[in-house]
Protein backbone atom coordinates (compact mmCIF):
# COMPACT_ATOMS: atom_id res chain seq x y z
CA UNK A 1 0.00 0.00 0.00
CA UNK A 2 2.40 2.22 1.01
CA UNK A 3 5.86 3.28 -0.91
CA UNK A 4 8.40 1.19 1.14
CA UNK A 5 8.06 -1.52 3.67
CA UNK A 6 10.32 0.75 6.41
CA UNK A 7 7.05 3.44 5.74
CA UNK A 8 4.30 0.48 6.73
CA UNK A 9 6.53 -0.81 9.46
CA UNK A 10 6.53 2.85 10.93
CA UNK A 11 2.81 3.42 10.31
CA UNK A 12 1.62 -0.23 12.42
CA UNK A 13 4.44 0.76 14.76
CA UNK A 14 2.69 3.98 15.50
CA UNK A 15 -1.26 2.47 15.71
CA UNK A 16 -3.46 2.53 18.39
CA UNK A 17 -6.90 2.33 18.75
CA UNK A 18 -9.42 5.15 19.89
CA UNK A 19 -9.11 3.73 23.16
CA UNK A 20 -5.37 3.54 23.84
CA UNK A 21 -5.46 6.84 22.46
CA UNK A 22 -7.84 7.97 25.47
CA UNK A 23 -5.89 6.11 27.99
CA UNK A 24 -2.60 7.97 27.35
CA UNK A 25 -4.30 11.16 28.72
CA UNK A 26 -3.01 11.58 32.36
CA UNK A 27 -4.74 13.59 34.98
CA UNK A 28 -3.73 17.20 35.05
CA UNK A 29 -2.82 17.48 31.21
CA UNK A 30 -4.33 20.17 28.56
CA UNK A 31 -5.32 18.76 25.27
CA UNK A 32 -6.05 20.36 21.82
CA UNK A 33 -9.23 18.28 20.44
CA UNK A 34 -8.53 20.02 16.70
CA UNK A 35 -10.10 22.57 14.46
CA UNK A 36 -12.73 23.19 11.76
CA UNK A 37 -13.91 20.05 10.30
CA UNK A 38 -10.83 18.15 11.92
CA UNK A 39 -12.39 17.88 15.79
CA UNK A 40 -11.61 14.20 17.19
CA UNK A 41 -15.01 11.87 17.08
CA UNK A 42 -13.76 8.46 18.06
CA UNK A 43 -11.10 9.50 20.84
CA UNK A 44 -13.28 12.15 22.09
CA UNK A 45 -16.18 9.33 22.99
CA UNK A 46 -13.25 7.00 24.01
CA UNK A 47 -12.54 10.09 26.29
CA UNK A 48 -15.69 10.24 27.66
CA UNK A 49 -15.86 6.69 28.96
CA UNK A 50 -13.42 7.32 31.41
CA UNK A 51 -15.21 10.21 32.30
CA UNK A 52 -15.31 8.93 35.84
CA UNK A 53 -11.60 8.73 36.65
CA UNK A 54 -10.88 12.18 34.89
CA UNK A 55 -9.32 15.28 37.02
CA UNK A 56 -8.13 18.43 36.00
CA UNK A 57 -7.78 18.19 32.44
CA UNK A 58 -8.57 20.90 30.23
CA UNK A 59 -9.93 20.45 25.94
CA UNK A 60 -9.26 23.53 23.85
CA UNK A 61 -10.62 23.30 20.57
CA UNK A 62 -10.70 26.69 17.83
CA UNK A 63 -13.11 26.95 15.70
CA UNK A 64 -15.08 23.71 15.97
CA UNK A 65 -17.24 22.53 12.59
CA UNK A 66 -19.57 20.61 14.55
CA UNK A 67 -22.90 19.23 14.93
CA UNK A 68 -23.15 18.33 18.36
CA UNK A 69 -21.11 19.18 21.82
CA UNK A 70 -18.25 17.21 22.70
CA UNK A 71 -19.27 13.35 24.07
CA UNK A 72 -16.42 14.56 26.88
CA UNK A 73 -18.01 17.16 27.84
CA UNK A 74 -21.35 15.13 28.34
CA UNK A 75 -20.36 12.58 30.06
CA UNK A 76 -18.85 14.92 32.55
CA UNK A 77 -20.58 17.43 35.15
CA UNK A 78 -18.02 19.04 36.64
CA UNK A 79 -14.74 21.26 36.08
CA UNK A 80 -12.66 19.47 38.43
CA UNK A 81 -13.20 16.97 36.35
CA UNK A 82 -13.24 18.38 32.50
CA UNK A 83 -13.02 21.99 31.73
CA UNK A 84 -13.27 23.69 28.07
CA UNK A 85 -11.78 26.52 26.37
CA UNK A 86 -11.71 28.09 22.81
CA UNK A 87 -10.44 31.30 21.17
CA UNK A 88 -13.25 31.43 19.26
CA UNK A 89 -16.71 30.87 20.35
CA UNK A 90 -19.17 28.51 18.22
CA UNK A 91 -22.85 27.52 19.15
CA UNK A 92 -21.56 24.62 21.37
CA UNK A 93 -18.87 26.66 23.21
CA UNK A 94 -21.58 28.56 24.05
CA UNK A 95 -23.67 26.23 25.45
CA UNK A 96 -20.64 24.67 27.47
CA UNK A 97 -20.16 28.80 28.82
CA UNK A 98 -24.09 28.95 29.57
CA UNK A 99 -23.42 25.51 31.79
CA UNK A 100 -20.46 27.19 33.49
CA UNK A 101 -17.79 24.94 31.61
CA UNK A 102 -16.36 26.93 28.61
CA UNK A 103 -13.86 29.65 28.93
CA UNK A 104 -13.15 32.19 26.13
CA UNK A 105 -9.42 32.65 25.10
CA UNK A 106 -9.31 36.04 23.98
CA UNK A 107 -6.93 36.47 21.06
CA UNK A 108 -6.27 38.01 17.41
CA UNK A 109 -6.42 34.49 15.48
CA UNK A 110 -3.44 36.18 13.18
CA UNK A 111 -1.33 35.51 16.30
CA UNK A 112 -2.39 32.52 17.63
CA UNK A 113 -0.16 30.21 15.71
CA UNK A 114 2.47 31.97 17.82
CA UNK A 115 0.07 31.77 21.12
CA UNK A 116 0.25 28.35 21.40
CA UNK A 117 3.99 28.27 20.95
CA UNK A 118 4.50 30.60 24.34
CA UNK A 119 5.60 28.19 27.19
CA UNK A 120 2.86 29.03 29.45
CA UNK A 121 0.08 28.66 26.22
CA UNK A 122 1.55 25.08 25.41
CA UNK A 123 -0.53 21.43 25.12
CA UNK A 124 0.11 17.94 26.30
CA UNK A 125 -1.19 16.37 23.45
CA UNK A 126 -2.70 17.68 19.97
CA UNK A 127 -5.14 15.33 18.84
CA UNK A 128 -7.06 16.37 15.43
CA UNK A 129 -8.81 14.40 12.12
CA UNK A 130 -6.70 13.99 8.76
CA UNK A 131 -6.90 12.12 5.84
CA UNK A 132 -5.65 8.94 5.46
CA UNK A 133 -1.55 8.40 4.36
CA UNK A 134 -0.89 8.70 0.96
CA UNK A 135 2.02 6.58 -0.94
CA UNK A 136 4.74 9.01 0.74
CA UNK A 137 3.58 9.05 4.06
CA UNK A 138 1.69 12.25 4.58
CA UNK A 139 -1.35 12.97 6.01
CA UNK A 140 -3.66 15.65 4.69
CA UNK A 141 -4.79 18.15 7.33
CA UNK A 142 -8.15 19.07 5.74
CA UNK A 143 -9.31 22.56 4.87
CA UNK A 144 -8.16 23.89 8.05
CA UNK A 145 -4.31 24.97 8.18
CA UNK A 146 -5.41 27.73 10.58
CA UNK A 147 -3.60 27.92 13.30
CA UNK A 148 -2.66 23.70 13.44
CA UNK A 149 0.58 23.84 13.23
CA UNK A 150 1.15 26.14 16.09
CA UNK A 151 -0.78 23.23 18.44
CA UNK A 152 1.61 20.83 16.78
CA UNK A 153 4.36 22.29 17.37
CA UNK A 154 3.62 23.40 20.98
CA UNK A 155 2.69 19.57 22.26
CA UNK A 156 3.85 17.22 23.61
CA UNK A 157 2.40 14.51 21.68
CA UNK A 158 0.83 14.44 18.08
CA UNK A 159 -2.26 12.03 17.75
CA UNK A 160 -4.11 12.00 14.15
CA UNK A 161 -7.75 10.34 13.81
CA UNK A 162 -7.62 9.34 9.94
CA UNK A 163 -11.11 10.09 8.44
CA UNK A 164 -11.62 8.46 4.95
CA UNK A 165 -14.09 11.24 4.20
CA UNK A 166 -12.02 14.52 4.83
CA UNK A 167 -11.74 16.36 1.90
CA UNK A 168 -8.02 16.80 0.49
CA UNK A 169 -7.25 20.12 0.59
CA UNK A 170 -4.30 21.84 -1.50
CA UNK A 171 -2.59 25.07 -0.38
CA UNK A 172 0.27 25.81 1.72
CA UNK A 173 1.39 23.54 4.87
CA UNK A 174 -1.24 21.33 4.32
CA UNK A 175 0.20 17.66 4.96
CA UNK A 176 1.83 16.47 7.77
CA UNK A 177 4.48 13.22 7.69
CA UNK A 178 4.47 10.02 9.42
CA UNK A 179 7.67 10.81 11.04
CA UNK A 180 6.51 13.66 12.51
CA UNK A 181 3.53 12.36 14.37
CA UNK A 182 3.19 10.17 17.63
CA UNK A 183 0.39 8.01 17.11
CA UNK A 184 -2.11 7.25 14.68
CA UNK A 185 -5.79 6.30 15.19
CA UNK A 186 -7.93 4.64 12.13
CA UNK A 187 -11.39 6.16 13.10
CA UNK A 188 -15.05 5.31 11.81
CA UNK A 189 -15.13 7.57 9.80
CA UNK A 190 -18.15 9.59 10.22
CA UNK A 191 -19.10 12.06 7.85
CA UNK A 192 -17.88 15.53 8.12
CA UNK A 193 -20.20 17.47 9.86
CA UNK A 194 -21.53 20.58 8.00
CA UNK A 195 -22.89 23.98 8.91
CA UNK A 196 -26.32 25.09 7.38
CA UNK A 197 -27.49 28.72 6.87
CA UNK A 198 -30.95 29.56 8.00
CA UNK A 199 -32.59 31.47 4.89
CA UNK A 200 -31.71 34.94 4.54
CA UNK A 201 -35.09 37.04 6.21
CA UNK A 202 -36.08 40.46 4.52
CA UNK A 203 -33.88 42.50 6.93
CA UNK A 204 -30.91 40.28 5.37
CA UNK A 205 -31.74 40.95 1.65
CA UNK A 206 -31.89 44.83 2.46
CA UNK A 207 -28.83 44.64 4.16
CA UNK A 208 -27.29 42.09 0.99
CA UNK A 209 -28.50 44.89 -1.36
CA UNK A 210 -26.63 47.86 -0.02
CA UNK A 211 -23.82 45.92 0.59
CA UNK A 212 -23.88 44.86 -3.12
CA UNK A 213 -24.30 48.01 -4.55
CA UNK A 214 -20.76 49.14 -3.29
CA UNK A 215 -18.82 45.91 -4.92
CA UNK A 216 -17.34 46.44 -8.35
CA UNK A 217 -15.68 43.79 -11.12
CA UNK A 218 -12.35 42.84 -10.09
CA UNK A 219 -12.75 43.04 -6.59
CA UNK A 220 -11.50 40.15 -3.63
CA UNK A 221 -13.91 39.23 -1.31
CA UNK A 222 -13.95 37.73 2.38
CA UNK A 223 -17.21 36.87 3.86
CA UNK A 224 -18.04 35.10 7.02
CA UNK A 225 -20.78 32.43 8.00
CA UNK A 226 -24.62 32.79 8.26
CA UNK A 227 -27.61 33.66 5.98
CA UNK A 228 -26.46 37.31 5.13
CA UNK A 229 -22.90 36.19 4.00
CA UNK A 230 -25.17 33.70 2.07
CA UNK A 231 -27.25 36.35 0.49
CA UNK A 232 -24.77 38.58 -0.40
CA UNK A 233 -23.12 35.63 -2.35
CA UNK A 234 -26.16 34.75 -4.78
CA UNK A 235 -26.80 37.98 -5.46
CA UNK A 236 -23.77 38.76 -6.31
CA UNK A 237 -23.99 35.81 -8.29
CA UNK A 238 -26.59 37.04 -10.38
CA UNK A 239 -25.45 40.42 -10.48
CA UNK A 240 -23.37 41.78 -13.62
CA UNK A 241 -20.11 42.09 -11.06
CA UNK A 242 -17.61 39.79 -12.58
CA UNK A 243 -14.01 38.69 -11.86
CA UNK A 244 -14.54 37.97 -7.72
CA UNK A 245 -11.65 36.94 -5.67
CA UNK A 246 -11.31 34.93 -2.72
CA UNK A 247 -9.46 35.80 0.09
CA UNK A 248 -11.05 35.02 3.32
CA UNK A 249 -10.93 33.83 7.20
CA UNK A 250 -13.47 31.28 6.33
CA UNK A 251 -14.13 29.36 2.97
CA UNK A 252 -18.36 29.25 3.09
CA UNK A 253 -20.98 27.96 0.31
CA UNK A 254 -21.14 31.55 -1.25
CA UNK A 255 -17.86 30.96 -2.69
CA UNK A 256 -19.67 28.02 -5.00
CA UNK A 257 -22.40 30.00 -5.43
CA UNK A 258 -19.59 32.23 -7.64
CA UNK A 259 -17.98 29.91 -9.19
CA UNK A 260 -20.77 28.32 -10.36
CA UNK A 261 -21.81 31.75 -11.95
CA UNK A 262 -18.52 32.01 -13.61
CA UNK A 263 -17.69 34.98 -11.43
CA UNK A 264 -15.10 33.57 -8.97
CA UNK A 265 -11.68 34.11 -10.99
CA UNK A 266 -8.57 34.14 -8.89
CA UNK A 267 -7.11 36.97 -11.25
CA UNK A 268 -5.66 39.06 -8.74
CA UNK A 269 -1.62 39.63 -8.34
CA UNK A 270 -1.21 37.93 -4.58
CA UNK A 271 -1.84 34.20 -5.05
CA UNK A 272 -3.15 34.21 -8.73
CA UNK A 273 -5.67 31.86 -9.55
CA UNK A 274 -6.09 30.68 -6.00
CA UNK A 275 -9.25 30.69 -3.77
CA UNK A 276 -7.22 31.59 0.00
CA UNK A 277 -8.75 30.34 3.26
CA UNK A 278 -7.80 29.70 6.63
CA UNK A 279 -10.59 27.11 7.04
CA UNK A 280 -13.52 25.88 5.76
CA UNK A 281 -17.36 25.37 6.97
CA UNK A 282 -20.55 24.81 5.55
CA UNK A 283 -22.35 21.94 3.49
CA UNK A 284 -20.97 18.53 1.75
CA UNK A 285 -21.35 21.04 -1.49
CA UNK A 286 -18.81 23.08 -0.09
CA UNK A 287 -16.62 20.00 0.77
CA UNK A 288 -16.67 18.16 -2.26
CA UNK A 289 -15.92 21.44 -3.84
CA UNK A 290 -12.47 21.97 -2.20
CA UNK A 291 -11.66 17.95 -2.62
CA UNK A 292 -8.39 17.77 -4.53
CA UNK A 293 -9.38 21.17 -5.85
CA UNK A 294 -6.16 22.62 -6.78
CA UNK A 295 -8.22 26.02 -7.26
CA UNK A 296 -8.68 26.33 -3.48
CA UNK A 297 -5.82 27.20 -0.78
CA UNK A 298 -5.75 26.65 2.58
CA UNK A 299 -3.01 28.84 4.68
CA UNK A 300 -1.73 29.34 7.73
CA UNK A 301 -4.16 32.05 9.37
CA UNK A 302 -0.65 34.47 10.15
CA UNK A 303 -0.70 34.48 6.53
CA UNK A 304 -4.22 34.98 5.61
CA UNK A 305 -5.04 37.55 8.22
CA UNK A 306 -2.12 39.42 7.73
CA UNK A 307 -2.91 43.02 7.56
CA UNK A 308 -0.06 42.79 5.11
CA UNK A 309 -1.00 40.65 2.85
CA UNK A 310 -4.64 42.05 2.52
CA UNK A 311 -3.21 45.40 1.86
CA UNK A 312 -1.58 44.10 -0.89
CA UNK A 313 -5.06 42.91 -2.50
CA UNK A 314 -6.74 45.96 -4.56
CA UNK A 315 -9.98 46.11 -4.10
CA UNK A 316 -10.58 44.00 -1.01
CA UNK A 317 -14.26 43.94 0.31
CA UNK A 318 -13.97 42.89 3.64
CA UNK A 319 -17.79 41.93 5.16
CA UNK A 320 -18.33 41.20 8.71
CA UNK A 321 -21.60 41.01 11.13
CA UNK A 322 -21.81 42.36 14.05
CA UNK A 323 -24.40 42.57 17.33
CA UNK A 324 -23.92 45.84 18.24
CA UNK A 325 -22.47 49.91 17.76
CA UNK A 326 -22.30 53.11 19.70
CA UNK A 327 -22.61 56.26 18.56
CA UNK A 328 -19.09 56.70 18.72
CA UNK A 329 -18.10 54.30 16.01
CA UNK A 330 -17.08 51.53 18.37
CA UNK A 331 -18.26 48.04 17.27
CA UNK A 332 -18.84 44.60 19.60
CA UNK A 333 -18.99 41.48 17.64
CA UNK A 334 -18.23 39.21 20.05
CA UNK A 335 -20.50 39.95 23.42
CA UNK A 336 -24.06 40.22 24.13
CA UNK A 337 -22.92 42.41 27.79
CA UNK A 338 -20.66 40.10 29.30
CA UNK A 339 -22.24 36.43 27.74
CA UNK A 340 -19.55 36.20 24.87
CA UNK A 341 -21.18 34.71 21.75
CA UNK A 342 -18.23 34.29 19.42
CA UNK A 343 -14.65 35.39 18.96
CA UNK A 344 -12.40 38.01 17.58
CA UNK A 345 -11.47 36.41 14.84
CA UNK A 346 -10.00 38.07 12.37
CA UNK A 347 -13.02 40.94 11.75
CA UNK A 348 -10.16 43.86 12.92
CA UNK A 349 -7.57 42.15 10.90
CA UNK A 350 -9.48 42.37 7.58
CA UNK A 351 -11.07 45.73 8.73
CA UNK A 352 -8.13 47.20 8.70
CA UNK A 353 -6.27 45.64 5.86
CA UNK A 354 -9.40 46.45 3.38
CA UNK A 355 -8.71 49.72 4.36
CA UNK A 356 -4.80 49.69 3.42
CA UNK A 357 -6.25 48.09 0.28
CA UNK A 358 -5.97 50.53 -2.48
CA UNK A 359 -9.61 50.36 -3.57
CA UNK A 360 -10.89 48.28 -0.76
CA UNK A 361 -13.85 49.13 2.09
CA UNK A 362 -14.70 46.97 5.03
CA UNK A 363 -18.29 46.49 5.46
CA UNK A 364 -19.82 45.68 9.35
CA UNK A 365 -23.20 44.89 9.28
CA UNK A 366 -25.79 44.41 11.65
CA UNK A 367 -30.09 44.76 12.14
CA UNK A 368 -31.02 47.67 13.17
CA UNK A 369 -32.62 46.12 16.01
CA UNK A 370 -33.45 43.11 17.95
CA UNK A 371 -36.04 42.01 19.98
CA UNK A 372 -35.61 40.50 23.53
CA UNK A 373 -36.86 37.42 24.63
CA UNK A 374 -40.07 39.83 26.68
CA UNK A 375 -41.21 40.79 23.18
CA UNK A 376 -38.93 44.53 23.65
CA UNK A 377 -37.81 45.50 20.41
CA UNK A 378 -34.25 47.42 21.19
CA UNK A 379 -32.06 49.39 18.91
CA UNK A 380 -28.82 48.45 18.24
CA UNK A 381 -27.01 51.78 17.37
CA UNK A 382 -27.14 52.67 20.90
CA UNK A 383 -25.81 55.97 22.75
CA UNK A 384 -22.96 53.60 24.31
CA UNK A 385 -22.45 50.25 24.48
CA UNK A 386 -24.02 48.10 27.21
CA UNK A 387 -21.86 47.31 30.13
CA UNK A 388 -19.68 44.45 29.55
CA UNK A 389 -19.48 44.40 25.97
CA UNK A 390 -16.50 43.83 24.19
CA UNK A 391 -15.18 46.29 21.51
CA UNK A 392 -14.26 44.24 18.61
CA UNK A 393 -13.66 47.22 16.24
CA UNK A 394 -12.47 50.15 17.65
CA UNK A 395 -13.59 53.39 16.24
CA UNK A 396 -10.71 54.63 14.75
CA UNK A 397 -10.77 51.35 12.62
CA UNK A 398 -14.62 51.27 11.66
CA UNK A 399 -15.06 51.99 8.32
CA UNK A 400 -18.71 50.99 6.56
CA UNK A 401 -21.44 50.75 9.01
CA UNK A 402 -24.61 48.58 7.36
CA UNK A 403 -28.25 48.24 8.72
CA UNK A 404 -31.92 47.59 6.19
CA UNK A 405 -31.64 51.61 6.39
CA UNK A 406 -28.49 52.58 4.54
CA UNK A 407 -24.73 52.52 5.11
CA UNK A 408 -22.75 55.48 7.30
CA UNK A 409 -19.04 55.79 6.19
CA UNK A 410 -17.68 56.96 9.55
CA UNK A 411 -13.98 56.95 8.14
CA UNK A 412 -12.77 60.78 8.56
CA UNK A 413 -15.72 61.69 10.40
CA UNK A 414 -16.00 63.88 13.64
CA UNK A 415 -17.78 63.00 16.49
CA UNK A 416 -20.88 64.58 15.35
CA UNK A 417 -20.88 63.49 12.44
CA UNK A 418 -20.21 59.93 13.10
CA UNK A 419 -23.69 60.50 15.22
CA UNK A 420 -25.82 61.77 12.80
CA UNK A 421 -24.77 59.11 9.87
CA UNK A 422 -25.61 56.53 12.11
CA UNK A 423 -28.58 58.08 13.58
CA UNK A 424 -29.87 57.81 9.74
CA UNK A 425 -29.55 54.17 9.53
CA UNK A 426 -31.25 53.38 13.18
CA UNK A 427 -34.39 52.48 13.16
CA UNK A 428 -36.82 55.43 12.94
CA UNK A 429 -38.43 54.36 16.23
CA UNK A 430 -35.24 55.13 17.95
CA UNK A 431 -34.09 58.01 15.99
CA UNK A 432 -35.12 60.69 18.44
CA UNK A 433 -34.12 58.72 21.62
CA UNK A 434 -30.61 59.08 20.21
CA UNK A 435 -30.69 62.36 19.21
CA UNK A 436 -31.51 63.31 23.03
CA UNK A 437 -28.75 61.26 23.85
CA UNK A 438 -25.99 62.10 21.65
CA UNK A 439 -26.70 66.08 22.60
CA UNK A 440 -26.35 64.72 26.45
CA UNK A 441 -22.66 63.22 25.63
CA UNK A 442 -21.78 66.10 24.00
CA UNK A 443 -21.61 64.95 20.54
CA UNK A 444 -24.59 66.85 18.71
CA UNK A 445 -25.82 69.33 18.84
CA UNK A 446 -27.86 72.16 16.48
CA UNK A 447 -25.32 74.10 15.85
CA UNK A 448 -22.86 70.96 14.61
CA UNK A 449 -24.33 71.48 10.85
CA UNK A 450 -23.01 75.08 10.76
CA UNK A 451 -20.86 75.92 7.50
CA UNK A 452 -17.55 77.71 7.83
Amino acid sequence: MYRTSLLAQEYQKKLITAERAAEMVPNNSRIHFGLGLGTVKDIDKALAKRAHELKNVEIISTVGVRNKPFETFLATESNDQVRFASPHFSVFDREMSKAGRCWYIPMMFNELPVYWQHNDSGVDFAMFQVAPMDKHGNFNIGPQVADIWGVIKSAKKVIVEVNENMPIAHGHQTQLNLYGIDYVVEGSNPPMDELINKEPTKIDKYIAEYVVSQIDSHSTLQLGIGALPGCIGSMLADSDVRNINAHTEMFVDAYVDLFEAGKLTGNKPVDKGKAVYTFAGGTKRLYDFIDDNPICCSAPVDYVNSITTVAKIRNFISINSCIQVDLYGQVCSESAGTQQISGTGGQLDFVLGAYASKGGKSFLCTPSTRVLKDGTRVSLISPLLPAGSIITTPRTATNFVVTEYGIANLKGKNTWERAELLINIAHPDFRDDLIKEAEKMGIWKNTSKISF
